[in-house]
């Protein structure tokens, strides 16, 4: 059984910094793309970034250019985002998925796989 497990939320203020850790078990993600997104209370989920299996390649959401940076490492079956200079606004849940069958990414990227999510706040 495939499982994502997010870590690394928490409380931090505005301008700081967390780094989120997605675990993956029951199977290897090496060939396949990664991503994260979001959802704030009261809206919907959205898309933050995504990196595609070898790591090379990399998309932002507009809001998330030069402050967010999303990684993998393949040998530890597992991807990060890192976040910095946090704002209020980025408060959500965020959660880590994974495609099945896709190496690249793009707009049309399916994801097949998700996490829980791990809670984000961002105080002022």
């Amino acid at each position: 059984q495939v499982q994502l497990v997010e870590s690394g939320g928490g409380l931090v203020q505005a301008g700081g910094s967390l780094r989120l850790s997605c675990a993956a078990s029951g199977r290897t993600f090496a060939s396949n793309a990664m991503g994260w997104f979001r959802q704030a209370p009261g809206k919907e989920r959205e898309f933050v970034a995504a990196v595609s299996y070898s790591g090379r390649d990399t998309g932002y959401a507009n809001f998330a250019k030069g402050r967010f940076t999303i990684s993998r490492d393949n040998a530890k079956n597992m991807w990060y985002l890192q976040m910095n200079s946090l704002k209020p606004e980025d408060t959500a849940v965020y959660y880590c998925a994974a495609s099945r069958g896709q190496r690249g990414i793009g707009s049309g990227t399916k994801y097949d796989y998700w996490g829980q999510g791990t809670q984000v706040n961002v105080s002022s």
